[in-house]
């Protein structure tokens, strides 16, 4: 799946994020919209982590949906 089908199917999409990443909120997903730069924001804001690193999690992520 890429990130324009993500984008797409958003609504359906909030669950898998929230479980792959249980600290965001449904506050957080509204604010995300589907985009994948507000993801890799806010990722990197719950969990301290570089964007380097964010944006590894999000592509294995990716490559599992």
């Amino acid at each position: 799946m890429n990130w324009d089908q993500i984008e797409g199917n958003w609504t359906q999409m909030k669950g898998r994020v929230k479980e792959a990443w249980g600290d965001v909120t449904d506050s957080d997903l509204q604010k995300i919209e589907g985009k994948r730069e507000r993801l890799a924001g806010i990722l990197q804001e719950r969990y301290g982590k570089e964007k380097e690193k964010v944006e590894k999690e999000i592509d294995s992520w990716l490559s599992r949906q």
